[in-house]
């Protein structure tokens, strides 16, 4: 069965960047700047690729679960149940994109428990000296609860393997990568242009569609 493509995952990366702002934005400042000093661009680097890892990984272990129900066909209906959910939460995305629904941020809470258990050791690892410590502190970002992430994990879930939960969730945060730079090292250009309601609106709905899609092939399959 179809799921959500690579395509589709970059774009809601990067059409995600206005809620990426209010999420991570506090977590940027401090990194931006140790005491009043700015960060070197290599540094900022590290922290996103820290986080992409980790996305990468939380695909790789979504992926692998649900890839259990892909392994025998007694667990159709399970397959079937894994599917039908990703598509919805990705016309819900896609709706949240568009600026027509926060239904997607009810996933957040999902995160809590697990955020508030790694925030105080991100906070003890400031200030960041040195560029392995912007790797590891990258990483603990990760997992930041966010529903744009925990939304493209569903589809990891429905993707039926480790590599295709992986692919997804690395396409993902590429396409995260450029707004996130850009609060960190002030690419206004781009920030702009992830922000416009008319790119966002109609990114959104195209998002969207791709959930229509897959629901409708399920149909006519």
């Amino acid at each position: 069965m179809p799921e959500l493509s690579l395509l589709a995952a970059l774009l809601v990366g990067f059409l995600g960047g206005a809620h990426c702002v209010g999420m991570c934005g506090g977590i940027v400042a401090a990194m931006s700047f140790q005491g009043s000093v700015r960060q070197p661009f290599s540094m900022h680097l590290g922290y996103n690729l820290g986080r992409i890892l980790s996305y990468t990984l939380a695909g790789a272990l979504a992926g692998l679960i649900g890839s259990a129900a892909f392994l025998s066909d007694r667990l159709l209906p399970l397959q079937q149940g894994l599917y039908v959910v990703a598509q919805w939460v990705l016309i819900l995305l896609g709706l949240y994109l568009a600026g027509l629904s926060q239904a997607v941020r009810l996933l957040e809470r999902a995160g809590g428990a697990l955020w508030a258990r790694l925030q105080p050791h991100l906070a003890r690892m400031l200030p960041i000296r040195s560029p392995i410590q912007a790797l590891l502190a990258g990483g603990l970002w990760g997992w930041l609860p966010c529903g744009l992430t925990y939304s493209v994990l569903v589809s990891a879930l429905a993707s039926g393997g480790v590599v295709q939960g992986a692919g997804l969730m690395f396409a993902f945060g590429l396409g995260t990568l450029p707004n996130l730079l850009a609060m960190g090292w002030a690419a206004d250009r781009l920030r702009a242009i992830a922000a416009d309601r008319r790119i966002r609106r109609l990114a959104g709905l195209a998002v969207a569609l791709f959930g229509v899609w897959g629901l409708g092939r399920m149909v006519v399959g």
